[in-house]
């Protein structure tokens, strides 16, 4: 199994010098999109708070978030971290990444992402971005993970938002508290303000 030293400490929990942001979204999504260039420009900004960044690895928005990272973190210590999944299709690391590992399993997966992030940030994706937000929220939910910010970037979000409130909310299926637990942000300033704050409380310990 990979260690990753500069955010693990030798007792298997995240370094309190050390904050990392995972940045889920779809390989689909070309350069020349606003969504692109929302998630490239968030992720320069980490770089330049040496705060590291964990994707997917791959194309599309994951690319975005790692390159943005590399331009960002050219002056600090972050790191860029790609935890790819094997699948039939094959998806192949994008060239922006400081450490790479591949999964068989998207449970493994997942789990390193969930065990290596501070924040999460959920940009626009098809079902291997929502899984990824759920898995993360429920895991949060049920704290099975520390109270982390679930942050929903974009303009995909306020109809799912809105759905929630008033379907499985408003039927009592889940709490307010719980429905609490994500935030939105129309834009990468919106999500960068909430970052710092997560960001100051970590090294507040």
């Amino acid at each position: 199994m990979k260690v990753y030293r500069h955010i693990i400490s030798k007792e298997g929990k995240i370094r309190k010098d050390r904050f990392a942001v995972a940045i889920f979204g779809s390989a689909r999504i070309k350069n020349d999109r606003p969504m692109y260039k929302k998630v490239y420009n968030l992720a320069k900004m980490l770089g330049e708070r040496d705060i590291d960044v964990v994707t997917g690895g791959g194309p599309g928005l994951m690319n975005a978030a790692n390159s943005g990272h590399k331009a960002g973190s050219r002056k600090t210590r972050a790191h860029s971290i790609g935890l790819g999944i094997k699948l039939p299709m094959e998806q192949s690391f994008n060239s922006s990444l400081d450490e790479k590992e591949t999964f068989m399993r998207f449970t493994q997966r997942l789990d390193k992402f969930m065990l290596l992030s501070n924040a999460v940030v959920v940009a626009s994706g098809g079902v291997g971005t929502l899984l990824e937000l759920f898995y993360t929220w429920q895991l949060v939910q049920v704290k099975h993970k520390d109270k982390i910010p679930v942050i929903l970037l974009g303009p995909m979000w306020p109809g799912l938002l809105k759905w929630l409130k008033e379907n499985p909310l408003n039927k009592g299926y889940f709490d307010n508290f719980d429905y609490d637990m994500l935030y939105y942000a129309k834009t990468e300033k919106e999500a960068i303000d909430l970052i710092d704050k997560a960001y100051k409380n970590f090294k507040k310990g």
